[in-house]
């Protein structure tokens, strides 16, 4: 049986990510450090979850301490390795920088380094629609550049698939970066716009709608991305010996290397999705609106083309549907 590690897996993606490869015969080995970033009860209600699977293993672990890393390692033999732990959250990096530099580039370092010298033979890992940063051009194309982040988190993600890239380059090490835009639906992150405006609606209180309403966003439904997640785990990069970099697409390289936009490309409205919200809670909602946050970018827009062409998938789930699952999930989970 083949064997996958999948870091973050109390978290939100993770802990679909893992039920899938369990699911499709990996033997799943998951690791987080359950940080209280959130909520920790929904951390240790959804590896419940996933504990229901036979062929999952949770280990906690500080991916930021090298050494806890290096023993997981010498403990297990990976074919894939998943790694989607990372301190999430483009306004929380304004106030705890410390935060991303530990988790997403410290820890990321350290499971390149795992890899490198475990010869595994893929490591897909999180990236994010923020990498865009002030690019103003939709949708956002994995040809584009992403030099100008707007943000420490946007910075750290771009600096990942660099790092990556680095490790695909020297050690020839098959590494493939996946931007998810905006995701949601059953057992999401508290801190994102669905699952924050579903509580605060349910409970009479007012939710604060930035740049007045004037955004857009991808939004993503978490079976979309897991299908992206799954599909591409089992596409290897290859190296492209004819590439250049000046005249080759930045997300390939003459190194195993990849890079993808996973998002429903359909940029929604904030005022729609509150809408379409508001009509599966069967609830108005209280607005404040408020000028745009510093690190928030205006429009997300994914292109999936190369998606697409390499895995013959792209995610399609209708606003609707995905926000009516979610509402479900919360009321039953929440009992509201």
């Amino acid at each position: 049986m083949k064997k996958a590690l999948v870091t973050g897996a109390a978290g939100f993606i993770g802990s679909y990510v893992s039920r899938r490869l369990n699911q499709m015969g990996y033997e799943v080995v998951g690791v987080d450090n359950l940080n209280d970033y959130y909520d920790v009860s929904l951390k240790e209600a959804r590896l419940k979850w996933v504990g229901e699977c036979d062929g999952f293993t949770f280990k906690k672990v500080e991916l930021g301490n090298k050494a806890e890393v290096e023993a997981l390692f010498a403990e297990h033999r990976f074919d894939r390795v998943v790694h989607l732990a990372a301190q999430a959250g483009v306004r929380y990096s304004l106030i705890n920088p410390d935060a991303y530099v530990n988790s997403n580039m410290i820890g990321f370092v350290n499971i390149l380094e795992a890899c490198r010298h475990a010869s595994v033979p893929h490591l897909v890992y999180a990236s994010s629609s923020s990498v865009y940063g002030l690019n103003s051009k939709l949708p956002f194309a994995t040809s584009d550049s992403v030099d100008h982040p707007v943000s420490l988190y946007a910075a750290s993600k771009k600096a990942n698939e660099l790092m990556a890239h680095t490790y695909s380059h020297l050690f020839r090490l098959p590494t493939t970066g996946l931007r998810f835009f905006t995701v949601y639906g059953p057992w999401g992150r508290p801190d994102m716009a669905a699952y924050s405006f579903t509580r605060d609606i349910l409970a009479g209180k007012t939710i604060n709608v930035f740049n007045h309403g004037r955004m857009r966003r991808d939004f993503t439904y978490i079976d979309d991305i897991v299908e992206g997640v799954v599909r591409v785990v089992e596409n290897i990069p290859q190296a492209d010996a004819s590439w250049t970099v000046e005249t080759g697409d930045p997300s390939r390289s003459s190194a195993p290397y990849k890079v993808y936009n996973i998002g429903n490309h359909n940029s929604v409205e904030l005022g729609d999705f509150i809408s379409t919200l508001e009509n599966a809670l069967g609830k108005k909602a209280i607005i404040n609106y408020q000028d745009m946050q510093p690190g928030d970018v205006v429009a997300t827009h994914a292109n999936v083309d190369d998606l697409m062409a390499d895995v013959g998938f792209a995610p399609d789930t209708p606003l609707a549907s995905g926000l009516g699952r979610f509402v479900d999930w919360y009321r039953q989970f929440y009992g509201v």
